[in-house]
């Protein structure tokens, strides 16, 4: 079973994929979250069950399943979660205008995963296209891809020594990201603002590339002095940090300016647009069309 998170109109729905049923279970307080706006999902889907069982769906209630899903804090919790067959019906019982783009969407969903599937790069293509239609620059993507590559190889290498995700993977990110940027993860994301949002989805270039240097030096490091335990493997996270943390500080000597920047995603491409507009503005004064 693995997790990912799917996005509807940029909204955050947590899927998991049964490998051996080939078949999605999505989160329904997401999933009722999305369609109904409230503030209060858990509480609309607690009503919704009552109601679902007092209308005689007490086979769709009954089939309902529980798996461990990420929250915003890192830890895994006992969720809610439907197949497709089962969320159309629930979806049935939602008045909500976004029910009919839902239901294509879970059509979509289906349909790339089983294509992803057969030909994995059809993974990274997506997420490329994701990307470019938010506004990021090509160079921004082509890093960002990587940062992703590189943390599967530290969080496998993790694995590999006995670390266990979620909350210790958070306690040796935070080492990481301390060391080189001398701020926490949550420290980062209030920095620039951000909540739920992923906080490498919001850092520039440079950022990506340090942040990718701590991860990769973490890693190469861990390979060498193969730690043991979770109290070795801080130290390690700390030693990667710190090679980036000192690269940073280089840089930023030489360039007389914080190459950390408080601007998140929004800010950082408006600045891309805002200097395309003036390279073409340019161009056309010069008259090269």
């Amino acid at each position: 079973m693995s997790d990912k998170v799917q996005l509807f109109e940029d909204q955050r729905i947590r899927t998991a994929w049964d490998e051996e049923k080939e078949e999605w279970y999505f989160s329904v307080v997401d999933v009722v979250g999305v369609l109904t706006e409230t503030s209060n999902p858990r509480r609309y889907w607690s009503d919704l069950k009552r109601k679902l069982k007092s209308e005689g769906a007490s086979q769709l209630y009954e089939n309902i399943v529980q798996l461990k899903m990420k929250t915003d804090d890192g830890k895994k919790y006992a969720t809610d979660v439907a197949d497709a067959e089962q969320l159309l019906r629930i979806i049935q019982s939602i008045p909500s205008p976004k029910a009919e783009p839902f239901k294509q969407w879970l059509a979509q969903v289906g349909r790339e995963r089983m294509e992803e599937t057969i030909d994995p790069e059809l993974t990274i293509d997506r997420a490329l296209e994701t990307y470019l239609r938010k506004g990021y620059s090509r160079e921004w993507i082509n890093q960002r891809l990587q940062s992703i590559q590189v943390r599967k190889e530290l969080t496998d290498e993790w694995q590999d020594r006995g670390v266990k995700p979620g909350k210790e993977f958070a306690i040796l990110t935070d080492e990481i990201t301390r060391a080189w940027s001398g701020m926490t993860t949550r420290e980062y994301k209030n920095y620039k603002g951000l909540k739920k949002e992923n906080l490498r989805d919001n850092m520039s270039t440079t950022e990506i590339v340090l942040n990718m240097l701590a991860e990769t030096a973490t890693k190469e490091i861990s390979k060498q002095v193969r730690p043991e335990g979770f109290g070795d493997n801080k130290k390690v996270a700390k030693r990667g940090g710190d090679i980036a943390g000192n690269a940073r500080r280089e840089l930023e000597a030489e360039i007389g300016a914080s190459v950390i920047t408080s601007k998140n995603a929004i800010e950082l491409n408006q600045v891309m647009t805002e200097m395309l507009e003036y390279v073409s503005e340019m161009k056309v004064e010069d008259g090269d069309e």
